[in-house]
């Protein structure tokens, strides 16, 4: 059984919505991570000022929050898509 490929208009919504996603997860997790360690994130992980163990607690906290941050809002997204595709496909006039 094909697969059938998304529509360009699902391709343009996607990519914003990544785009939305990825921009207010970092702002979100910058703010927790500040309220949480007291510190600012650490802007280059790679720097010698920053700790061993602060730039791998960073890189954790960001990797899977903004994993998580992608699945939800990506899985809820392409949920309303299709069932606004499914309304407006089933409305007369349409």
């Amino acid at each position: 059984m094909a697969e059938d490929k998304p529509d360009i208009a699902w391709r343009v919504i996607g990519g914003l919505v990544g785009l939305v996603t990825a921009w207010g997860a970092r702002k979100i997790l910058g703010f927790v991570w500040t309220k949480t360690t007291g510190k600012e994130p650490p802007i280059d992980t790679d720097s010698p000022e920053v700790s061993m163990g602060e730039a791998i607690g960073y890189a954790v906290v960001m990797g899977v929050g903004m994993s998580v941050a992608q699945i939800v809002v990506n899985r809820t997204a392409k949920k309303r898509y299709d069932a606004w595709k499914t309304v407006k496909q089933v409305t007369p006039g349409h």
